[in-house]
């Protein structure tokens, strides 16, 4: 983030707020204030109005109560103002009920009506007739108020909330591309130039995502390169032992340095199988594949090395899964199911039985393979889809630790899942789960 004077959300947010009220409060009294004003110069510019007020009074002891009501009303017509004559002792009745509610009142609306005193116990009440000048009922001033104050904060609140949420929202949908595996997306230059800790935040976000993008950058082009650099002289080391075999040499040195020789290759093409299914993530190309064929065929393969092992296979299959399919590749299917069950058989002891279920459930199929070894210890079982992992301590383990993280990947572009927990009897379970295939899409 660029230098500079750092503003905290946390002080741009109380700020913005108490100027907000602060803001409504100001604007609020302003407009009662002048409305009250334009009132009271709507009354007080009208001149002449004690001496109006002795007049009629000398008009209502002369000639009675009606003559001094019309009078005020003529008057009143040309002032532009409702005139009215009272006892001062009470309101009369006369008046409105809106004027008599404002005489009456000392709550927060404190321009009442201009009463102004006459003699002999008299007053007059005056207040501008409704034609643009007058005023309205005070409840109406407290609703505006009130409503005005509603919008202003309202739109500080939404500005506030958006300020904090949409930098927020737009990290969190860029952490989850990057979850999918576009890693060339980052926070944009917008969000990560904000002198706030959502800036510094989206910062430390890109620089993390850049440092945790280079590393898996480089495992992956270790594990390609180092692969296909083994590939070539393996081959041809392989060729010179055949040779060096036929031409007489000791026989069981030769097989032992044969033997070796596979278990290179063996490493070099599950590296190579890592790679190719994290490079090729969901582009993998798809038919309908019938898993009940694939693990007879991974059982088939698997039945000489069961048997040097001393161990039986046993697979039930449930009546909806024989003519059910998943939608995905082949052979990377039989690899992922192979990587289980050769798992499974190495960590098997001889005597003992690898059980195999291929079960529906809730449109899923769920293929359970499960040992009768020595278990992995539960701070393990977390770790066994990580490549290169190796539990060896709990279960002496063989190979590289790479069947099983390349399971997880080609069960993950399956749109499956996979996890492994520990049977109540003893043993390992591994448990594959796919979508069926239904046809449709």
């Amino acid at each position: 983030m660029s230098g500079g004077l750092r503003f905290p959300l946390f002080w741009r947010i109380f700020v913005f707020i108490w100027l907000a009220m602060a803001l409504t409060m100001v604007v609020g009294s302003l407009v009662t204030y002048t409305l009250k004003d334009r009132e009271r110069q709507a009354i007080e510019r009208q001149a002449g109005l004690q001496e109006l007020a002795m007049e009629a009074l000398a008009v209502r002891e002369n000639q009675g109560r009606g003559d001094a009501w019309r009078f005020l009303k003529e008057k009143g017509s040309d002032l532009d103002l409702h005139l009215f004559l009272i006892e001062a002792d009470h309101n009369d009745g006369s008046l409105p009920e809106s004027i008599r509610e404002r005489m009456e009142s000392v709550g927060w609306y404190r321009q009442r009506p201009a009463v102004i005193e006459v003699a002999e116990g008299y007053r007059l009440v005056a207040w501008p007739r409704l034609n643009g000048e007058a005023w309205l009922n005070p409840r109406v001033y407290q609703w505006v108020e009130l409503a005005l104050a509603f919008v202003i904060i309202t739109l500080a609140c939404a500005w506030v909330a958006r300020l904090v949420s949409r930098p927020l929202r737009q990290m969190e949908l860029t952490a989850r591309a990057i979850a999918g595996g576009d890693n060339s997306l980052r926070v944009g230059d917008r969000i990560t130039r904000r002198r706030d800790e959502v800036g510094a935040l989206a910062t430390a976000f890109n620089a993390m995502t850049e440092q945790l993008c280079g590393l898996l950058d480089r495992q992956t082009h270790l594990l390609r390169d180092i692969s296909h650099d083994l590939r070539t002289p393996l081959m041809r080391q392989r060729v010179a032992i055949e040779l060096a075999s036929e031409g007489g040499l000791d026989e069981d040195l030769m097989a032992s340095i044969l033997r070796q020789n596979e278990r290179l290759e063996a490493m070099t093409s599950q590296i190579l199988t890592l790679y190719r299914v994290s490079e090729q993530g969901e582009d993998i190309e798809r038919e309908a594949v019938q898993p009940i064929r694939v693990i007879n065929e991974v059982l088939q393969d698997a039945a000489d090395y069961a048997e040097h092992r001393g161990v039986d296979c046993h697979l039930t299959v449930g009546p909806e899964c024989r003519n059910a399919s998943v939608l995905g590749d082949k052979g990377l299917l039989q690899r992922a199911f192979d990587n289980v069950v050769q798992n499974a058989l190495d960590h098997t002891p001889p005597g003992k039985d690898v059980h195999i279920v291929l079960r529906g459930e809730q449109r899923h199929l769920l293929l359970e393979i499960r040992d009768e070894g020595p278990g992995v210890p539960d701070e393990v079982l977390p770790h066994l889809f990580e490549p290169f992992y190796r539990a060896d301590r709990s279960r002496g383990g063989k190979g590289w630790g790479l069947g099983l993280a390349i399971t997880r990947d080609i069960v993950a572009i399956h749109d499956g899942q996979i996890e492994a927990f520990n049977a109540e009897p003893g043993g390992l379970v591994v448990l594959l789960r796919f979508p069926i295939f239904t046809g449709e899409n």
